[in-house]
């Protein structure tokens, strides 16, 4: 049996792992499982999976989980230094599903061990790409894609020739307001930026998708993934999210990943890999579907694309900065704090007033990190006209 911890199990990818675990409870076993607050779920999917240890990081709920796992024999913690040892755990399959740069640190301990990684967590490659890939090469890790959009594409790349591949073309939806002008999207409210039209996800990650800055963090990990420059990565709005991703190679074929938009499919593929397992996501009909569309990503609308491009041609700190400084500004969006348009705004700021420097350390992107986030934190609400 392999045995798995998942980082990350209360979230909406996580859920979705717990769903695949307990639907195979011949092929795995549990050695950890953690959240961040929501000490309810996480002490149910401890009973239904009998983990050794759980983890939450939120200090404050320790004594409920101690109290829920009474009896149970699992051995439970909290805290930054709890997901840490979670992540360090002899598991041979790592979920690493944190959201957000609090991430970063498990998914490093957990690739230090030389294990099988799959990473849902973009951040952490937008954050600390060079140094994340870096160790993972040393340590003989095996780093599997579970972004829908990754996925695909690691499915269909070639990586003995990648000299052959012409460009990716990562697949985004547009989220819930492709269709509005900007002056629509100016009164948008929370509520109306998390309802993603094909996926179910956590508030952060549908704000993201909203303003089309998953895509840009997206195309930042998929640079550090297939070891492609910025110019070799297209970004191509497809509403139906039938198909997932594209590779184009020298010969003019392009290679496609089709599937319903479920994320138990990518889930399973990094599950069972190298081989293929079982997963209960709707079998694609494109007979019923009938026709698949689409466009070119408007950048004065979703200008999150732009930012993420000029950050990783700047490089350096700038890719750290973009993402500390994209987690403050949608927070205070959820806390109507500022508008639906002053997200990238916000962090083009941020990225203004940042100072340059380089990233060769944990502790570089952790000072960059918290540096950007008070700096986001305090600039005002001033929207201004797209570049």
């Amino acid at each position: 049996m392999r045995s798995v911890t998942i980082l990350g199990s209360t979230g909406s990818i996580g859920r979705s792992t717990v769903d695949l675990l307990l639907r195979n409870p011949d092929r795995f076993r549990v050695e950890a499982l953690t959240g961040n607050a929501n000490v309810s779920l996480l002490a149910e999917q401890a009973r239904l999976l009998r983990p050794k240890m759980v983890a939450v990081a939120d200090e404050k709920s320790h004594k409920p989980l101690v109290e829920a796992m009474a009896g149970t024999g699992i051995l439970v913690a909290s805290g930054a230094a709890a997901l840490v040892e979670a992540a360090e755990r002899p598991a041979d399959w790592v979920m690493a599903s944190i959201v957000g740069a609090a991430g970063l640190e498990p998914t490093l301990a957990a690739i230090r061990r030389g294990c099988v990684v799959g990473l849902a967590n973009k951040e952490t490659l937008v954050c600390a790409g060079d140094l994340v890939m870096g160790e993972v090469a040393r340590c003989g890790t095996t780093l599997l894609p579970v972004d829908s959009e990754h996925s695909a594409i690691f499915q269909v790349f070639d990586f003995d020739q990648i000299d052959k591949v012409e460009k990716i073309i990562l697949t985004a939806s547009g989220g819930p307001f492709r269709g509005r002008d900007r002056a629509a999207m100016a009164s948008v409210t929370p509520a109306e930026a998390v309802a993603h039209p094909n996926w179910s996800m956590g508030a952060k990650i549908s704000v993201d998708s909203a303003t089309m800055m998953n895509k840009g963090l997206e195309l930042i990990e998929a640079h550090h993934l297939f070891r492609l420059p910025e110019d070799r990565i297209d970004i191509l709005v497809h509403p139906q999210s039938v198909i997932h991703s594209m590779v184009a190679h020298v010969d003019g074929s392009v290679l496609a990943q089709l599937g319903s938009p479920d994320m138990r499919t990518p889930i399973a593929f990094a599950l069972g890999w190298p081989t293929r397992m079982p997963a209960p996501a709707p079998r694609l009909d494109l007979a019923a579907i009938g026709s698949l569309t689409f466009e070119a990503p408007d950048p004065v609308r979703f200008p999150a694309l732009r930012l993420a491009r000029e950050a990783l041609q700047r490089g350096g700190a700038a890719p750290t900065i973009l993402n500390a400084a994209n987690e403050v500004a949608v927070q205070r969006f959820l806390s109507s704090e500022i508008g639906f348009l002053e997200i990238a705004d916000v962090v083009e700021r941020t990225l203004d007033v940042m100072p340059a420097r380089t990233i060769d350390t944990l502790e570089d992107v952790l000072d960059v990190d918290a540096m950007a986030r008070r700096v986001a934190a305090g600039q005002k609400p001033a929207n201004r006209p797209a570049r």
